[in-house]
């Protein structure tokens, strides 16, 4: 004879996945979208989606009905973010120290102004491009060229909203160190953007 208690844990566990699911089919799509975003790399936007849903099914009994179900999904995922961010920090600190040598002194005459052919163009847009699917990628691939360090410590500050100083501690450089890596790696990146999108 079967265990009253296993059947309805059975049963409560029935009425999880399915409330799960649900949640999935409904704001799967949304959450992907924002953690592409966030991360720049479909694999660990999905990664980071999955892991959203599986915690939200191993802590259903935490979920506070007043709140909607969205709101308590994108908090699981934002939480999941900074710890892979976190993650992605500690790994560089440790296996890869940041480097801020590159190229772009090379962009400036000898009184350290612009060249012309690297001279910075207004880009004009009346779109929001962070809701373009098409910019996003190019974004994604942009991101994908700077150096590792380089595009951890930009989604660290900008993506990810993390304090400068929380980042310092992180990938354990100074605050000179990380202005430098920024502004280089911004630098690349208005570049690359420039070619691959706003004069494609």
């Amino acid at each position: 004879m079967v265990e009253p208690v296993f059947i309805m844990d059975t049963i409560e566990n029935s009425n999880k996945r399915k409330v799960v699911s649900q949640w999935v089919q409904q704001h799967g799509n949304e959450l992907y979208s924002w953690a592409f975003h966030k991360t720049s790399d479909e694999a660990t936007a999905q990664d980071l989606v999955q892991e959203t849903f599986i915690s939200a099914f191993q802590h259903f009994d935490n979920f506070q009905k007043a709140s909607a179900p969205k709101t308590w999904l994108s908090s699981i995922l934002k939480n999941k973010i900074i710890d892979h961010y976190r993650q992605k920090a500690t790994t560089i600190s440790t296996q890869n120290p940041v480097n801020t040598e590159d190229e772009t002194a090379q962009w400036f005459d000898s009184d350290n102004r612009w060249k012309e052919e690297h001279r910075p163009e207004p880009w004009n847009t009346d779109e929001n491009l962070l809701d373009n699917p098409e910019f996003e990628t190019v974004l994604s691939s942009c991101i994908g060229k700077l150096p590792v360090s380089w595009s951890t410590c930009l989604q660290l500050k900008y993506l990810s909203e993390k304090d400068s100083a929380e980042i310092c501690q992180e990938l354990s450089i100074t605050a000179s160190n990380l202005w430098q890596i920024l502004y280089r790696a911004k630098m690349h990146l208005r570049y690359c953007l420039e070619r691959s999108w706003f004069k494609a």
